[in-house]
């Protein structure tokens, strides 16, 4: 027996909603297929409950959706992300007039536990880093590494680079996610490997930092696959990518400042809680010096 299928109209507002947040919002290729995956869940869900108009989800539905997923073996983080799906699909309802109570409000998902972010730590980085600039590609691959780990750039940035991003006074201006701009600095590590990369290239104002095959952008996947070559070459046997590298960036900056805001404008988070992740990170630093320098605080090996 086939499983039952959603009404058209609860399907219309959905799809509606999905290509308000490619146009609109310009929301990436990865978060529209999560929240599609999401809301096709929940679809499904009302289907099977007999459910085939969007006011007759109330508090009590949502609710018990919810408890089906988690009984289903989804995480907190995934019954989050779900909610949040359906959050905006519900907001997006009650602005249109569809709705007028939100069934989501007061709702919430299980607690995730909290996943500090993997860094290497200052000795590890200056040892990835400073790859042999004689090998063949070697300028463009200290140029890749000292960038990433300067400015905490994220992958799908530093792929899109051109050289007229650089500003004067060592700055870079990046189109980040949801396609806002924000400018970060350039260390002067990174700016020289840069200028040696460019005389190198001899690379035209317009053309991509690092280019790939037929002179496009370099592909996320050749950056994801060089930067564990250059590791293992390196002798780091961690798993190292391109968002270890931010997140090592970040650490570092956070360890020797303490500026919790400046980190956020650097990383471009929207939320600043996003950002207090490495406070915990820093807290563990904290904790591992004193263990080893306090008198009162040394554990017997």
């Amino acid at each position: 027996m086939s499983a039952p299928i959603a009404s058209a109209a609860l399907r219309r507002p959905v799809e509606a909603w999905l290509a308000h947040l490619a146009v609109e919002k310009r929301a990436s290729k990865h978060t529209l297929d999560a929240y599609r995956r999401d809301l096709t869940a929940l679809l499904d869900w009302c289907a099977a409950q007999g459910i085939e108009a969007w006011d007759r989800l109330d508090a009590e539905a949502l609710r018990r959706f919810v408890a089906d997923e988690h009984r289903r073996g989804l995480s907190g983080k995934s019954l989050q992300r779900r909610l949040s799906a359906c959050r905006g699909l519900l907001r997006q309802l009650i602005d249109q007039g569809e709705l007028t109570l939100d069934p989501s409000a007061g709702l919430r998902a299980p607690k995730a536990p909290r996943k500090l972010p993997q860094v290497l730590d200052v000795d590890e980085m200056q040892q990835l880093v400073e790859v042999p600039t004689e090998a063949p590609l070697g300028r463009r691959d200290r140029a890749l590494l000292e960038l990433m780990y300067s400015s905490g750039l994220r992958l799908s940035e530093v792929c899109g680079l051109r050289w007229r991003d650089f500003e004067p006074g060592g700055l870079l201006r990046v189109l980040g996610k949801g396609s806002k701009t924000r400018v970060v600095p350039v260390g002067s590590h990174a700016q020289r490997a840069l200028d040696d990369w460019r005389a190198e290239s001899a690379a035209a104002t317009d053309a991509p930092v690092f280019p790939g095959r037929g002179g496009r952008p370099i592909s996320p996947r050749a950056v994801q696959q060089r930067l564990r070559l250059l590791a293992q070459r390196q002798g780091l046997w961690k798993r190292v990518h391109p968002h270890l590298l931010r997140h090592s960036c970040a650490s570092h900056v956070l360890e020797s400042s303490g500026d919790l805001r400046a980190v956020q404008e650097l990383l471009g988070h929207a939320d600043i809680a996003t950002t207090q992740v490495y406070t915990h990170l820093d807290f563990q630093h904290l904790a591992r010096v004193y263990d080893g320098a306090h008198p009162r605080a040394r554990r017997k090996g």
